[in-house]
């Protein structure tokens, strides 16, 4: 198994039919390390408002977290806008497990990074609330959508996994416009408190890149695009993009169960 110094994992978004559990679950099993963060929307709390979908692999992700704090590898779980309600628990320790609003990560490079979720810096989420929730029914629908999709291109003999929304995410003008104003909003506060960079979550968009001489790391998600955030010994940051290794990705149709792979 490989082992990295830190692991960094956001937007799982336990307790829906998007997670795709069963492959982070194979990505935990490849990687160990010393330091797990998990930023934020790690379980969805507003989707299980309106319906819970709890498989056995979002069952054993859980498991698996809590069996890592309890032998002794450091987790630190910083609540995002979908589990916020964790929020209100900061500063304190469930089954060996950190809660903290924030975090600053040491690297071993000597570089240092906030770690945050990121809904700070959506003026989507923070001002108009009823619109964050409106979309955030309607990205379950396109989820929805998305399966649908990739049923029909296994049926096609189309190996690999294809996400509408991260299409939509790199072609949409719109869409562009908010990653960007995002970035840059993160940045400044960043500089603000005299650190070399982030790592955050939020947009379901992983990157990895230098604004203004600092590092913008975002994590991506466990929906659309398995990516997590690793850092070597040395210190460097790595995206891995486990849809890309992976050929146990590809969620299942409604009522067909869990995810599938293909060949």
């Amino acid at each position: 198994m490989p082992r990295v110094r830190s692991i960094f994992l956001s937007d799982i978004h336990l307790g829906t039919r998007a997670c795709q559990a069963s492959a982070l679950l194979d990505f935990l099993r490849a990687h160990s390390a010393e330091h797990l963060y998990l930023i934020g929307d790690i379980v969805d709390f507003w989707a299980m408002k309106r319906g819970i979908h709890w498989t056995q692999a979002q069952n054993t992700v859980v498991q698996k977290v809590l069996r890592r704090a309890r032998h002794g590898e450091r987790v630190i779980f910083i609540p995002g806008n979908h589990d916020e309600a964790l929020r209100d628990y900061s500063g304190t320790v469930f089954g060996n497990i950190e809660i903290h609003p924030e975090w600053v990560h040491d690297a071993a490079d000597g570089r240092r990074y906030l770690l945050i979720h990121g809904d700070e810096f959506d003026q989507v989420t923070m001002h108009h609330r009823w619109v964050a929730l409106l979309g955030d029914a309607s990205y379950a629908w396109l989820v929805r959508i998305n399966i649908l999709l990739s049923w029909i291109r296994r049926r096609l003999g189309r190996t690999g996994y294809w996400s509408l929304a991260g299409f939509a995410k790199r072609k949409v003008k719109k869409a562009l416009e908010f990653i960007n104003g995002f970035e840059n909003a993160v940045i400044r506060a960043v500089r603000q408190r005299g650190l070399d960079g982030v790592i955050c979550g939020h947009i379901h968009f992983a990157s990895k890149r230098q604004i203004d001489g600092l590092t913008y790391v975002n994590c991506g998600d466990w929906v659309d695009s398995c990516t997590a955030i690793v850092e070597h010994f040395d210190g460097l940051l790595e995206i891995i993009e486990w849809e890309a290794m992976s050929n146990c990705n590809i969620p299942a149709l409604p009522g067909q169960g869990e995810t599938k792979c293909v060949s």
